[in-house]
């Protein structure tokens, strides 16, 4: 096929970058423009959205990204990229390592957490109460997902110290019109619905909740939630397997070389001897 043809310039087709030789655009912006006066948030945004946010959707932005960096090597990814350093790796195939497993149950809360509040809005939005929204669009997530509820309860944290300064953030924005609040209330509201379940007994909202709300406000959809939190924990994987990489060490596996799994096959047994 010759460059000439004219089937080349549409192998690929994208509104993202322009690019000729000396040459730069993204969205239509020069790159020489953006360079100084941009910051990565706003860069995050004009890629994933296609136009510069305002500085108050930017901070909110920044902030949710900021908070989710890390959470120490007992969190999966993080003891993944500690691990595949001391098998001799590089930093990006420890970073590949520990983001491959940023799944469903490790890194898709925040995800299925904007999923569920925008399904409580759409119940809203068809008529029903914010509580009636509520009761009915946390029903269908535990019958999606089961009873652990994204965004809500922390193994480690009786109360996440994250979940309030995000929210706290999120409602400064909506008092200065940056947001609306619609998915602060929902969020609060799930929370309500949880503990009325629980006889009282709270179940915070933790990080993914409070940042499944401040994107659900940016107006993010939902699978660009988890593609964010894989963004802003990339952060942390990568101090941490360079941390490791200083350290050195060899083949550390998930636990201590004395501390040995439990073993639930057969006794020990002979090899039966041929006829």
């Amino acid at each position: 096929m010759s460059t000439d043809d004219p089937r080349v310039p549409d192998w690929w087709r994208t509104s993202i970058i322009d690019m000729r030789p000396g040459a730069i655009r993204f969205r239509g912006y020069a790159i020489e423009e953006l360079i100084g006066q941009v910051s990565f948030p706003q860069m995050v945004w004009l890629m994933t959205r296609g136009e510069l946010p305002d500085a108050g959707q930017a901070r909110l932005l920044e902030a949710a990204l900021v908070a989710g960096v890390d959470h120490g090597p007992q969190a999966p990814s993080i003891a993944i990229a500690r691990m595949a350093t001391t098998c001799g790796v590089g930093l990006n195939n420890a970073m590949a390592s520990a983001v491959n497993v940023l799944g469903d149950v490790h890194g898709g809360a925040g995800e299925q957490a904007v999923q569920m509040f925008e399904d409580i809005a759409r119940r809203q939005d068809a008529g029903a109460s914010l509580a009636d929204s509520t009761r009915a669009g946390l029903d269908k997530a535990i019958e999606e997902r089961g009873k652990f509820v994204s965004g809500y309860g922390h193994r480690f944290h009786p109360l996440d110290p994250r979940a309030p300064r995000l929210l706290a953030l999120v409602d400064e924005a909506a008092r200065s019109g940056v947001v609306g609040g619609r998915f602060a209330a929902i969020g609060r509201a799930v929370e309500e619905e949880l503990a009325a379940r629980k006889g009282g007994r709270r179940i915070p909202m933790n990080i993914d909740g409070a940042t499944a709300v401040i994107y659900a406000e940016l107006g993010f959809p939902a699978p660009l939630a988890r593609g964010l939190f894989c963004l802003s924990r990339s952060v942390g994987i990568l101090s941490h397997a360079w941390e490791q990489t200083g350290q050195g060490g060899r083949n550390k596996g998930p636990i201590p070389r004395n501390y040995l799994w439990t073993y639930d096959g057969p006794a020990p047994r002979d090899v039966p001897t041929p006829p």
